[in-house]
């Protein structure tokens, strides 16, 4: 079984699914902690609901790095394997990203490296003012530098010619919950491997 701790500064709607996959027998793991750096943060109360270990580690006044480690210090205490970014509105250190150099994911709402460095809603408007024909979810690895680490796997989604920012969200949000799903499945079977910057997928 596989150890997983969640960040997330929103809603965590992403977590959702990885807990119902759980609970169907579907998923071989365990979300053993969510940490957030918002005390109201839906997130949080999810994983109460759930019983699972919820946190709030409070950023105010601390250096990023400072704050990285009492996020590391709950990861450690639950025996963590894989963190996965789901809407954390934190630009992570130095110091924690080489330390969980290749366990940490993140979702991204595109196809990168279109539509970078974005959030959320702000990704699917950029997404309808520029007119292109297919969005869609993007996981990687996270790197030192935003949304440019080796990319695990990319879903593509169909852009309709009446969208708006809330359907186009609620399509990207399933595709990102069918990669999120396949790439823990994949990481605790040990078939990712990453070389240089791309994810190679073992069979």
């Amino acid at each position: 079984m596989i150890h997983l701790a969640v960040l997330a500064s929103t809603r965590a709607t992403d977590m959702q699914a990885i807990i119902d996959a759980i609970n169907a027998k579907k998923l071989n793991a365990k979300i053993s902690v969510v940490v957030s750096n918002k005390k109201d943060a839906y997130a949080l109360e999810r994983a109460r609901k759930h019983g699972i270990d919820a946190v709030f580690v409070d950023s105010k006044g601390k250096e990023r790095e400072e704050f990285d480690k009492e996020v590391d210090n709950a990861l450690h205490k639950h025996k963590v394997d894989l963190i996965l970014l789901i809407g954390y509105m934190r630009i992570l250190s130095s110091w924690f990203v080489n330390k969980w150099k290749n366990k940490i994911m993140n979702i991204h709402p595109s196809l990168l490296p279109a539509f970078a460095g974005g959030m959320d809603k702000d990704v699917h408007q950029e997404v309808l003012n520029a007119g292109v024909k297919f969005t869609g979810a993007t996981l990687h690895f996270v790197a030192e530098d935003i949304d440019s680490g080796p990319i695990i796997l990319q879903k593509k989604v169909v852009v309709e010619e009446n969208e708006t920012v809330d359907t186009l969200k609620e399509k990207v949000q399933k595709a990102e919950q069918e990669i999120i799903l396949k790439a823990i499945k994949l990481f605790a079977e040990g078939k990712i491997k990453v070389e240089g910057n791309k994810v190679k997928i073992l069979r």
